[in-house]
C-alpha cells in the first residue's frame, strides 16, 4: 500500500483501472448518456463533500484563480461524459472509445505550446503503436459496427476526446503551482460542474430520468464511487507529478482493461485482433513510461531518492 501511494505511475494505473469499468456499469444501468453522466457525479459527492470540507479547514481556501480553473476542469469533464455518451450509439462502444483516447497525442502537445515541455523521439515514436493498439483492442476490425450515424459520431468522439484532454491538462496543472496541495477540493468543485451539464442537457433535450429505477441506481451508484471518486482522486494525485506524456499513456490500458472486463463480467468474446491490440498497448505503454538508462541508475555513492 505504502508503494501505491507515493508511486504516480502505480497511482495512474489504479485509477485507470477504476474508470476502465465505467462503460461496463452504464450499460448495464441501461439509461441514457445524460442520466448515467448526471447520477455518475450527484452521488459521488457525498463522499466527496466531507473531504473537501475537511482539507478547507486544514489548508484554508483555494485560491480564486485555481478555483475557476476547477470549475473549467469540470465543465470538460461533462462535456466528455455526455459527447462520448452520445458517440456509442453511432458508432459502437469500441470505436467510441477508440477516438477519445486521442488525449494521449493532445495532451503532450498542450504541455509542448504552453509549458514547452519537450517531447522525446521515442514519444513520437511510440504514438502512432499505442493508437494502433487501442483501436485493435476496441474492436475497430470487427464487422458488427453499429448502423448509426458515422459522421455524427465521429465528430461527437472527437469532440469528447479533446474535451477529456482539455480536462486530464487541467487537472495535471493543479499540483504545478506553490502552496498547499489540495486533493479532495479540485476533484469536489469539478465533479459539481460536471455534473451540471448533462443536468441542464438533459432537461433541454427532455432525456433526464430522475427515477431509472432501483437495479439501474444501484449500477450507476458503483459508477459514481468506481468512475468518479475513486477513479478520479488516484488520478488526480498521480498526474501532477508525471509528465504529460507518461500520464496520457498510464491513462490508455483504460480501454484494454474495459475488453478484459467485458470477458469476464459480460461474456463477451475477444477476437484475435484485440487481443493483439491488448498486447501492443501494454508493451507501448511500458516502453513509454519506463525510465532511461541515465535515470534508471543514479551516480554511485548516491541514494535513490524515497518514493
Amino acid at each position: 500500500m505504502r508503494r501505491l501511494v507515493h508511486n504516480p505511475r502505480l497511482l495512474a494505473v489504479a485509477g485507470a483501472g477504476c474508470i476502465s469499468v465505467s462503460a461496463m456499469l452504464v450499460r448495464l444501468s441501461e439509461t441514457s448518456p445524460e442520466t448515467a453522466a448526471f447520477f455518475r457525479c450527484a452521488l459521488a459527492l457525498p463522499l466527496l463533500l466531507p473531504l473537501a470540507l475537511r482539507e478547507r479547514r486544514r489548508l484554508g481556501p483555494r485560491p480564486a484563480r485555481h478555483t475557476a480553473t476547477d470549475v473549467g476542469a469540470g465543465l470538460l469533464l461533462g462535456a466528455d461524459l455526455v459527447l462520448w455518451g452520445a458517440s456509442i450509439p453511432e458508432l459502437g462502444a469500441g470505436i467510441a472509445t477508440v477516438i477519445v483516447n486521442v488525449q494521449v497525442v493532445i495532451v503532450p502537445l498542450l504541455a509542448l505550446l504552453l509549458f514547452r515541455e519537450r517531447l522525446s523521439r521515442r514519444f513520437a515514436l511510440t504514438v502512432p503503436v499505442m493508437l494502433a493498439g487501442v483501436a485493435l483492442a476496441g474492436g475497430v476490425t470487427e464487422t458488427q459496427g453499429a448502423a448509426g450515424d458515422p459522421v455524427r459520431g465521429v465528430l461527437a468522439g472527437l469532440g469528447a476526446g479533446v474535451a477529456y484532454a482539455g480536462y486530464l491538462f487541467l487537472l495535471r496543472g493543479r499540483g504545478a503551482a506553490g502552496g498547499p496541495r489540495y486533493r479532495f477540493l479540485p476533484v469536489t468543485l469539478a465533479t459539481v460542474t460536471a455534473g451540471a451539464l448533462p443536468l441542464v442537457v438533459g432537461l433541454i433535450r427532455q432525456d433526464l430520468d430522475f427515477a431509472p429505477g432501483w437495479p439501474a441506481f444501484g449500477w450507476l451508484a458503483t459508477l459514481a464511487v468506481t468512475g468518479q471518486f475513486l477513479g478520479w482522486l488516484l488520478i488526480g494525485a498521480a498526474l501532477p507529478q508525471l509528465p504529460a506524456k507518461v500520464g496520457g499513456s498510464i491513462l490508455l490500458v483504460q480501454p484494454v482493461l474495459a475488453v478484459l472486463l467485458g470477458m469476464a463480467l459480460l461474456d463477451e468474446r475477444l477476437s484475435g485482433w484485440q487481443a493483439t491490440g491488448c498486447v501492443i498497448v501494454v508493451l507501448a505503454v511500458w516502453d513509454t513510461t519506463r525510465p532511461r538508462r541515465a535515470e534508471a541508475a543514479p551516480p554511485r555513492g548516491t541514494d535513490r531518492p524515497a518514493r
